[in-house]
């Protein structure tokens, strides 16, 4: 089978399309996956680019999407032929024991999902929604669990709250399509004018230009009346997050997910604790929140935005395409 390795100590020019054996037959409780499909995370670029040190010749990518080809004994759950999207913990099934370290996770402490076959617990997967593609299943397991898990999970969204998000990236505008597509009012945040036209085409009430706005914690506040955003969706990390703890309402839910803008940086925690908000750390989801995620889209008007789509072959033009920051969405590699 091809695949793509990544020789360390990594850099995108240390990525290299190989052939390797194919995976072994399935044994009992397990599923072999042709797969077709993954999707670019900030996550695999620390692990191609060599900030996250992983083993030399891993195979990356976390997010993995393929049909179902051979089912070991005792696998009831899936089916020769089902269309099936990979876990980003495998082995957190449920439960509020969450994982701490990424040593179990595809593409980084253990090998991903940029290969043609893999043969995994049936428990890694859990089935795509009707009717998705292949790729835009594959934006499920890091992009639309982490935002999932946000706002539903941990941020409980309401039909008419308030939802902010920063920048648009997969999280953030995955964040944007679902709190709208439940009925939230979102505001989204941008530098770009074009990308602000898509930003309220896909659902943003209010579009606010953090270049323009540099304060624009106090902009978030001017367009809800004084009142601010319910759930802010925070992917930036130190350097944005006072001005979303500006931004968010007294006893509202601050998601910390990103760290674009560092990893440590000043808190402005007299804020925080005098409108007594919740700031909650979080990575991803569980299989059963993935399992609710996978139910919810098969209701709901939604499908993931694909920026754009590159062969197995070109996944280090994938990584520097996203590295240029002028994606809007997920950009996915297919075969």
């Amino acid at each position: 089978m091809k695949a793509m390795q990544l020789a360390a100590p990594g850099g995108l020019d240390r990525l290299q399309l190989v052939d390797l054996p194919a995976p072994a037959a399935p044994r009992a409780g397990e599923i072999q996956v042709r797969l077709h499909a993954s999707s670019l995370n900030y996550h695999d670029l620390a692990i191609v680019a060599g900030r996250s040190p992983t083993a030399d010749g891993r195979i990356p990518m976390a997010d993995g999407a393929g049909v179902v080809t051979a089912v070991g004994e005792g696998v009831s759950e899936f089916a020769v032929g089902d269309a099936v999207v990979s876990c980003f913990f495998p082995l957190w099934q449920s439960g509020r024991q969450v994982p701490s370290t990424f040593a179990t996770v595809p593409g980084d402490g253990v090998d991903g999902f940029a290969r043609e076959q893999v043969t995994m617990a049936a428990t890694a997967f859990t089935r795509a929604p009707k009717g998705y593609t292949h790729e835009e299943a594959a934006t499920l397991t890091t992009a639309g669990l982490t935002a999932w898990r946000a706002l539903v999970v941990d941020g409980r969204l309401e039909a008419g709250q308030t939802v902010l998000v920063l920048g648009t990236g997969g999280v953030s505008i995955f964040a944007l399509q679902l709190a709208h597509a439940m009925g939230a009012r979102v505001i989204a945040t941008t530098s770009s004018a074009a990308k602000a036209e898509r930003l309220r085409a896909l659902g943003a009430h209010e579009v606010i230009n953090y270049r323009d706005q540099p304060q624009w914690g106090d902009a978030v506040l001017a367009a809800t009346g004084g009142r601010g955003a319910d759930i802010v969706v925070e992917v930036g990390g130190p350097g944005t997050l006072p001005q979303s703890i500006r931004a968010c309402t007294p006893g509202g839910h601050i998601a910390l997910i990103g760290v674009l803008t560092g990893f440590a940086g000043d808190v402005p925690t007299v804020e925080l604790m005098r409108k007594q908000q919740t700031l909650q750390g979080l990575i991803v989801g569980s299989r059963e929140h993935q399992q609710d995620l996978v139910r919810a889209l098969d209701h709901l008007p939604l499908r993931p935005v694909i920026d754009s789509s590159y062969p197995l072959a070109q996944m280090a033009d994938a990584f520097a395409h996203q590295i240029s920051a002028q994606h809007l969405g997920k950009i996915c590699l297919h075969w």
